[in-house]
């Protein structure tokens, strides 16, 4: 277990740039079993979800090779389906939600998929129907084994295009089944399909294998069968979630940070969404520039006066995953505002730790918090802290960074899963934080 030692209360300086995409990647990595031949990846993020599921497809069979740094290629061409249903795939899928991705691959490609029920955040309920129901109506059989929490599905016929009405817009559900759908025959559309950028990526690598799907960056998307896939060459985006803790961290630190090559066309709402909140972004070609904001950053009202609500949605909505930087941010801004936490109901339990620290917060039910920012005038108090998922953990991250004195966050690996090499990118701007293993 390691432990993140961290002294607040500096101010910050440099650039830095974004790592890949890590729900990107772990789409795309998964996208790889739908042919036998090469795919290069680059821009792979050296994350803990990432080089887990690189270790699944390597024990699946998966002929891997490290090309440099992010830089991977893949090839399928002799795959262990053994494995699937061995102790050490139960094991080690059930410790990576986004394992259940490589079902509509597996689906699509050899009639079968199998995955132990995934784990991940502690966030609240995820449930898995979007995926198994849009499986089935593409031909395929369910099964589950209760006992051992097991879920299977079969086609040994293969699989059939037809259209289907998504109960979510569920991006790993769209993407699961945007994989199967591409080797079915005939036609499918899937309407109500997520659009994310991470999405369309996926389906523009999907295309440039061979597949036919047009509509991408729609909620409609329509998928002619193919008989196979070849390889391709791929890069994976950005990450934009590590791009919006890095503005919000400026913020909280006032500092000046360049953020580098963030493909700001793939960025929706975020920016705006900060500036909202009073801080500065400056467009600098493809680079955000943060000045620091010595007078601290005023929140925006509505235009009748009343104080503001920020709330995720799917895209081009603004990113859930992103409001515990929200939350944090507003906690040294001036004004009050309202996080709506629509998707998980324990995403936002971690606000009593911002509480111990000193800020104002009141939660107002699982899904709601108020925050009337400090403007400075007090800043929040180091603290002990245990981090509960990636999200949260950064958000205390960034609030031990502006808090005075040595704050120390437990169970750091959770950071880890979705920030590469975070304690040596932060100390090379100016942070003073240490990584203790325990």
């Amino acid at each position: 277990m390691g432990t993140f030692q961290i002294e607040g209360g500096h101010q910050l300086k440099g650039e830095i740039t974004p790592q890949g995409a890590k729900n990107e990647a772990l789409q795309i990595l998964c996208a790889v079993l739908l042919t036998p031949e090469e795919v290069i990846i680059s821009n792979i993020p050296d994350i803990r979800d990432v080089n887990k599921l690189i270790d699944i497809l390597r024990n699946l069979g998966v002929k891997i090779q490290k090309l440099g740094k992010g830089k991977y290629s893949f090839k399928s061409d002799e795959l262990n389906l053994e494995y699937l249903e061995s102790e050490q795939f139960k094991k080690e899928g059930s410790g990576l939600r986004g394992s259940i991705m490589i079902v509509g691959p597996l689906l699509a490609r050899f009639g079968k998929g199998y995955i132990p029920r995934p784990g991940g955040d502690k966030i609240g309920r995820r449930r898995l129907d979007t995926h198994f129901e849009g499986f089935i109506n593409l031909g395929a059989e369910f099964r589950y084994n209760k006992e051992e929490r097991f879920y299977g599905v079969e086609a040994p016929e293969g699989l059939t295009g037809t259209y289907m009405l998504l109960d979510e817009a569920s991006v790993t559900g769209t993407a699961n089944i945007v994989m199967a759908a591409v080797l079915a025959k005939g036609t499918t559309t899937i309407y109500n399909a997520a659009c994310e950028p991470y999405l369309q990526q996926l389906c523009k690598m999907l295309n440039a294998m061979g597949a036919k799907i047009s509509g991408v960056g729609s909620n409609l998307l329509v998928i002619d069968g193919v008989k196979a896939l070849g390889g391709c060459e791929h890069r994976v985006l950005p990450d934009m979630i590590e791009i919006g803790s890095w503005i919000g961290l400026a913020a909280m630190t006032k500092s000046e940070i360049t953020i580098k090559n963030v493909s700001w066309e793939n960025l929706g709402l975020i920016p705006n969404t900060f500036r909202k909140l009073g801080i500065t972004l400056e467009r600098v070609g493809d680079d955000i520039h943060i000045p620091a904001h010595t007078n601290g950053y005023q929140i925006e009202s509505y235009i009748d006066g009343s104080f503001m609500t920020i709330a995720d949605a799917p895209w081009p909505g603004f990113t859930p995953d992103l409001l515990s930087i929200v939350l944090v941010v507003a906690t040294q801004a001036r004004g009050e505002v309202m996080v709506h936490q629509k998707m998980f109901e324990s995403r936002l339990f971690f606000v009593d730790k911002l509480i111990d620290m000193g800020a104002k917060i009141i939660l107002c039910d699982p899904h709601r918090a108020t925050i009337i920012g400090h403007d400075f005038q007090s800043t929040l108090k180091a603290t002990t802290m245990v981090s509960p998922d990636i999200r949260a953990g950064i958000s205390l991250l960034i609030a031990a960074l502006s808090a005075k004195g040595t704050s120390t966050i437990h169970n750091i690996e959770q950071i880890d899963r979705g920030y590469e090499n975070i304690d040596e990118r932060l100390r090379a701007i100016g942070a003073k934080i240490i990584r203790v293993e325990v």
